[in-house]
Parts: C-alpha cells; sequence; structure tokens
C-alpha cells in the first residue's frame, strides 16, 4: 500500500491554503442567506465591516475545486491593503448547500446577491472566472446599481450550442460532466491537459489524480451535474447575452482549450464600448494561477484605474 493511501497530498495542500487566507486577513465563515440556502465564504472579520473603507471585490470561482483552491494568490495580492475581498463558494460547492431546486447559474447570481445583501454590501465590484464569469455577469445585469466593475475572466458566456459540442470533440468525452467533473484519473488528466499549459501537470501518477478526485469532485457530485445540465447560456444556436452598463474587464489565455481565445475577441464586441481585452500570452484557462502576477496586476490596473 502507497504512502498516498496513508497521507493525502490534497488534504496538506489544503491545510496551507487555508493558512494563506487567514494569513492575509480573511476567516471562514457561513452565512443563512434565506430559509433555503447558506453559504460559505471566506472574508474579513464581520466587525471590520462598519470602519473598513476600502472597495470591495467579490470573487466567483469556477466549476470545479472550491473557491480558495481558485483565487489564493489574487486574495494574498489584494487583501492587505488594496480591497474588501469575499471569495464565497458558489452553492454546491465547497460547504455551501441548498434545499432549492433551482440550478441555474442564475439562481447563483441571487444567492451572491442576497450574501452580499445579508453582509451589509451596498456596492462591490465583481470578479468571475469560467462559471463564475457567468455569475459575474447575471449579477451586473440585473442589479446595475450594486455591481461597479465587472472583470470576466476565461468565460465563454457569449457560447453557442456548437462551442460545447467543440469541447466534447477536444475533450474526446460524450457529455460535458466527463469533462468538468472527471471521476477518474484518465478524466482529470484530459480536464489539467484543456485547463492548463504545462505539461508537467499530466505526468503526475494516477494515485495523485485519484487522491484529488476523492477531495475534490466527490462531494455534491449530483447537483454539480445538475449545474451543468441548468446552465441557461449556449443552449442553442442564438447569442443570449446583451451589453452592460458597466466598464468590463475580459482576461484570457491564449491558449484556452476550454473556451477559445476567438470567443474573447467576439465578447469584447457584445459587450459594448465600456470593455477592454487583455490577453495573457502563454496561458491557458487559468490565468490566475498559470500567470498570476501579470493577472493581477491588469485587475488591479483596472479596478483601481479612475479612483
Amino acid at each position: 500500500m502507497s504512502l498516498l493511501s496513508y497521507l493525502s497530498p490534497t488534504r496538506l495542500l489544503e491545510g496551507y491554503l487555508r493558512r494563506c487566507l487567514t494569513a492575509a486577513g480573511l476567516t471562514s465563515q457561513t452565512l443563512s442567506i434565506d430559509s433555503e440556502t447558506t453559504i460559505h465564504f471566506w472574508g474579513p472579520p464581520p466587525l471590520d465591516n462598519r470602519t473598513d473603507g476600502r472597495p470591495v471585490m467579490l470573487l466567483l470561482h469556477g466549476f470545479g475545486p472550491s473557491s480558495m483552491w481558485q483565487w489564493r494568490r489574487q486574495i494574498q495580492a489584494f487583501s492587505p491593503s488594496a480591497f474588501r475581498l469575499y471569495c464565497p463558494d458558489l452553492v454546491f460547492f465547497g460547504d455551501s448547500t441548498s434545499s432549492s431546486t433551482n440550478r441555474s447559474e442564475v439562481f447563483q447570481a441571487e444567492c451572491m446577491e442576497k450574501l452580499m445583501e445579508k453582509i451589509g454590501i451596498e456596492k462591490f465590484n465583481v470578479v468571475g472566472t469560467s462559471y463564475g464569469g457567468f455569475v459575474a455577469y447575471h449579477m451586473a445585469k440585473m442589479w446595475p446599481q450594486k455591481v461597479e466593475k465587472v472583470v470576466i475572466a476565461s468565460s465563454g458566456i457569449n457560447m453557442r450550442k456548437c462551442d460545447s459540442e467543440s469541447l466534447l470533440q477536444r475533450s474526446n468525452c460524450e457529455c460535458i460532466e466527463k469533462v468538468m467533473l472527471p471521476s477518474t484519473a484518465t478524466e482529470l488528466r484530459t480536464l489539467m491537459g484543456l485547463a492548463s499549459s504545462s505539461r508537467i501537470v499530466r505526468m503526475f501518477p494516477d494515485a495523485l489524480w485519484n487522491d484529488v478526485i476523492s477531495n475534490l469532485y466527490q462531494k455534491n457530485r449530483k447537483e454539480k451535474v445538475e449545474l451543468l445540465k441548468g446552465v441557461t447560456l449556449g443552449r442553442d444556436e442564438k447569442l443570449s447575452i446583451e451589453p452592460l452598463c458597466q466598464e468590463i474587464l475580459i482576461i484570457w489565455g491564449d491558449k484556452d482549450q476550454i473556451f477559445p481565445v476567438k470567443m474573447a475577441y467576439e465578447l469584447k464586441e457584445i459587450l459594448g464600448d465600456k470593455t477592454k481585452l487583455e490577453i495573457i500570452e502563454n496561458t491557458s484557462h487559468v490565468p490566475q494561477i498559470e500567470c498570476a502576477q501579470e493577472f493581477n496586476n491588469v485587475v488591479l490596473k483596472f479596478l483601481k484605474g479612475s479612483q
């Protein structure tokens, strides 16, 4: 029996991530936003909200592991001085749960707005990656008086049905849950090959991938499959988005194989004159992880530029 059977690398890394977020001044919190839904999030201590004058940033993660796995480098860069940071787990990710039967990304947006209202935040900037970008778009569209600036990273909110079919072809999978919710080492290796430009991750042994699946992809699996099927964007060949009134920053990796970079250029034209586009070279679907410093610099310049 291998050492991995006794000592989980994923659990060890999770402990490290928790310490990083705590060192950045955030605390792990849980809040019931209504009678059905409870949201777990990382944020500043509640008592600090009364005197903290920093602008607010809401970070929305993509489909996959919980928020702390996807935003650690941004939390470390932005939380100490630049922003009052809130980093929630979307519903059915991490420790966020709901008895509601709604599985759309619009429902996720409604839950995030309720969370901010419960905390007492009236205005905020929102940064969403991939699936989190879908949620960010709907928040900006539904609450323009609350959402100030919007960052959409690696998020094909302009996808059509043909884009989903092309992704299945690139991944050699017959259904989207095989791509986004891997249950075997082979499937997870395929996802990492699509999401990351690094070849090193593909060389990890099956035992490590299985440990990741066991710890990060098994919880609420049924509900997450339903979330994938419940996405309202991209159900047919007709675009279902429209321009937003806010200033928008689009960030994309030029090697993205989940949402190819051509979608970024199209999205810029759709979202209106207040939209800026930044392409990060030699980066795939997770520029906030692969090229964190450049990603952070671009976001910081955009959000602080007019202040």
